[in-house]
Order: structure tokens, then C-alpha cells, then sequence
């Protein structure tokens, strides 16, 4: 009997995708081609015949998915962003205060390393796609203030206000984008980030953020 099911099992044939599976499967090779083009390339050589060519798809298949060249820049860097805070947040488990902040550095640095085309694709978007770098730091700074708001919530940073934690977080934000500037490049391309930088870093942290007294107020 088992024989008889292992042959009906390799007899079967694999599932149909559906249109609509066939239709994303193609939406993001597009995604990952022109991320791929942007990050060796710049924006202004990611052309729509490079990017389908990369992809292995007709040029004009190209606008089924998107209006424009720009359409799809205004849409990449999001859709990265996304990626990147998916992977952050898979990394994070149950850790609280300073170790949470650690975690969130360390993963950060290891998403440039595992996407090295996104570093390019942030700080060229700021000139060449500036609705995508946009729409990028509204969700990660209000997705990052949101966070720190339910530390603070458990009482994990005494010395700050609530008002002042977005503040914060574009501090953290901009600190962890100079230091990747900085150190965390080998060549042109990410590398590893070097573990006294982390532990510098997380030397203000902990004492300038989660052991900060709160002020005397009148």
C-alpha cells in the first residue's frame, strides 16, 4: 500500500499557480530587479529595458504593473522599507529596555549586509524618488516612536516625556544611519559592523535613554 501511494505521489503533478500568484510572482521580480539595478547603478541607469531585462520579462509587460519608470521608484523604496522592518521585527522575541535596542541595531546592520543594494537606494531616493524617501521615513519613524511609546508605557525611560520620544527616535534613526555610513562599509558594499561600534552605541543608549532619571519639574 505504501508503494503503491509513493508512485501516486510521484505521479502527481504540481499545483497551477493562479493568475493572480503568476501576476505577483512577476510584480516582484520586477521589485528585485530594480532594486538590484538601483543599488549597482544608481536611479538614473535603472532603465525600464534594463529593469525587464533583469527581471526576464517583456518591456511591455512592464506597464501592466506600473504607469512609469518613476511609478515604480516611488514604489520601491516602501516596499523595501517594509522588507526591512519585517526583518527587524523577526529578530526582536521578547527582549525589553537596552536589549530590545540592541537587538534593532544589530538587526539592522545585518539587513544592510543581506541587502546591500538597499543603502543606495534610501539616500539616492532622497533627491531621485523624494515621495518614496518620504513616504519611507514617515513609516519608519512613526513605527519606531511607536515602539519606544510602549517601552516608556512599561516605564523602561523615566527621564523623557512621552511628546519626546519621537524626537528620539529620528536621533536613533540618524545615529544608526552615520554609523552605518561610517563603519559598516568594506569597499562599496556592507560589511560587517564592528562589535565596539555597537557596544559604543549602545553605551549612550543605556545610560543616555533607559537610565536617564526623570527631571525635577516645577
Amino acid at each position: 500500500m505504501n508503494a503503491i501511494k509513493q508512485k501516486e505521489r510521484q505521479t502527481e503533478r504540481p499545483r497551477r499557480r493562479s493568475r493572480a500568484e503568476r501576476s505577483e510572482e512577476t510584480r516582484q521580480a520586477l521589485f528585485q530587479a530594480a532594486a538590484e539595478m538601483v543599488g549597482e547603478h544608481g536611479y538614473a541607469e535603472a532603465s525600464v529595458a534594463k529593469i525587464t531585462a533583469r527581471a526576464n520579462v517583456a518591456q511591455g509587460t512592464f506597464y501592466n504593473y506600473f504607469e512609469s519608470r518613476q511609478d515604480l521608484f516611488d514604489q520601491l523604496l516602501p516596499a523595501l522599507g517594509e522588507k526591512m522592518l519585517a526583518y527587524i521585527r523577526g529578530r526582536m522575541g521578547d527582549a525589553t529596555g537596552p536589549e530590545r535596542e540592541e537587538r534593532r541595531i544589530r538587526a539592522y546592520f545585518d539587513f544592510l549586509r543581506d541587502y546591500p543594494e538597499f543603502y543606495r537606494i534610501l539616500y539616492e531616493a532622497e533627491t531621485l524618488a523624494p515621495k518614496a524617501h518620504k513616504q519611507h521615513i514617515d513609516a519608519i519613524a512613526g513605527g519606531y516612536a511607536r515602539a519606544l511609546s510602549r517601552s516608556w508605557e512599561r516605564g523602561e525611560m523615566p527621564g523623557y516625556e512621552k511628546r519626546e520620544l519621537e524626537v528620539v527616535a529620528f536621533m536613533l534613526l540618524a545615529a544608526r544611519g552615520y554609523l552605518s555610513m561610517r563603519y559598516g562599509f568594506s569597499g562599496d558594499r556592507p560589511g560587517a559592523m564592528p562589535e565596539w561600534v555597537i557596544e559604543a552605541y549602545m553605551k549612550f543608549v543605556r545610560h543616555g535613554l533607559y537610565d536617564a532619571q526623570a527631571p525635577d519639574r516645577p
